[in-house]
Formats: structure tokens, C-alpha cells, sequence
């Protein structure tokens, strides 16, 4: 096989604009609550169609894809939980404060699985099993060592 160049590789690449999780909720309205008016993504868009058809697209931030081998996936969780619980996907949501939004998110329906953990990358993660059957974690970025 011969050894492409940097321009080739630039050519085939995708421009990609926006990463968008798409997810089927059984309740719809319990989901928008949840996600929308608790922890606090806004409302792009809300579409209706035939046949009770709704879509609800919420904004999240800077979005980001995190490829995880099995290896860290375990050591994620051992850190965050302390033992093996995380499906092959989970979301996790950037907050100002870990621990008020874990409190708010399970007064409104969350589990939650482990509370708000320091991590050894500096942050505050908890976990917890929300609507629309996700797993997710919270995380507060810490800064470096010595911040608080």
C-alpha cells in the first residue's frame, strides 16, 4: 500500500460541525424536564409530527467524543464508583458545581450511583442513572493541584 500524504489525508477528511446525540425516551416530557428545566441544557428547537411523533434538541456546549478502550473504561469507573457499572456509553455534562447539581438532578429523578469523587485528573465526577435510560456523569473541573 503506498503511503498517502498529509494532503491527501486532509482531502477525505469530514468537516464535521456539530456532534448530536440522539436518544429514544419512552417519557418524553419527564425527559425534557429532566434534562432542559433541571440541568439546565437550552431548548434549540421542538418539533411535532404526525403520529405523536416530538423532538426536543437541547444544547449541551462544547461538544466532544471520547474514545475509551475496555482498560479505561474500568479504571473510569473504579475511580468514579468503585466498581464496574457503566454501559458501553455514558454521558457526561460539564457543571459549575458537581455537588449542587447531583443533589438537584436526583430531587428530580436521577439515582444517583456514586456521589461527587475527586478525581486523579483534577476534577469532581458523580455519577448517576437518569431518563431516558443513560448513565451519566457530572464533573467539575478542579484545576490544578494546590486550586480548589
Amino acid at each position: 500500500m503506498a503511503d498517502r500524504s498529509e494532503d491527501q489525508d486532509r482531502d477525505i477528511r469530514a468537516t464535521v460541525r456539530q456532534l448530536r446525540l440522539v436518544v429514544e425516551v419512552e417519557d418524553h416530557d419527564q425527559a425534557v424536564r429532566f434534562y432542559r428545566d433541571v440541568l439546565g441544557l437550552t431548548e434549540e428547537g421542538a418539533f411535532d409530527s404526525e403520529g405523536g411523533a416530538r423532538v426536543v434538541i437541547l444544547q449541551a456546549g462544547r461538544a466532544t467524543l471520547e474514545l475509551a478502550n475496555p482498560a479505561q473504561k474500568r479504571m473510569i469507573d473504579d475511580v468514579e464508583v468503585g466498581r464496574q457499572v457503566a454501559p458501553r456509553i455514558r454521558v457526561a455534562f460539564e457543571v459549575d458545581d458537581a455537588a449542587e447539581v447531583t443533589r438537584l438532578l436526583g430531587e428530580a429523578g436521577a439515582a444517583v450511583v456514586a456521589p461527587p469523587t475527586e478525581t486523579p485528573w483534577r476534577s469532581l465526577n458523580a455519577r448517576l442513572d437518569a431518563p431516558a435510560g443513560l448513565q451519566i456523569t457530572v464533573f467539575q473541573e478542579l484545576g490544578p493541584p494546590g486550586e480548589s
